[in-house]
């Protein structure tokens, strides 16, 4: 099971974390992904993060990167996304999702994985 929290409402420039907490499964061992989904709009990918194995590499959307970094915390096993900078057209629903399937290319999309949490809203007002 996938928990995700964190989502609110911000202003413009602001930040938030988002969190995606796993029972079940071991997210060091696994690929965790950062989706969202705006309102009349298709799920797209935000951000992953590889199992540790593959030295938790990591993929930003073109939209986030600067802004954004995905980390996990093995001990806790979480996985978090730190937003900043946020703009108005980050607002959306973020799901975290996971994948045991392990690709050398990019695995950014929705297809890849397997196993979704419920969403946290995220509110950012211009």
């Amino acid at each position: 099971q996938l928990q995700a929290s964190g989502g609110g409402s911000v202003q413009a420039g602001g930040s938030l974390r988002l969190s995606c907490a796993a029972s079940g499964r071991t997210l060091s061992r696994i690929t965790t992904a950062w989706f969202r989904q705006a309102p009349g709009k298709e799920r797209e990918f935000v951000a992953n993060i590889r199992r540790s194995a593959s030295s938790s590499f990591t993929e930003y959307a073109d939209s986030v990167k600067g802004r954004f970094t995905i980390s996990r915390d093995n001990a806790k096993n979480t996985v978090y996304l730190q937003m900043s900078s946020l703009k108005f057209e980050d607002t959306a629903v973020y799901y975290c999702s996971t994948t045991a399937r392990h690709v050398a290319g990019p695995m950014k999309r929705a297809d890849d994985y397997a196993d979704w949490g419920q969403g946290t809203q995220v509110t950012v007002s211009s």
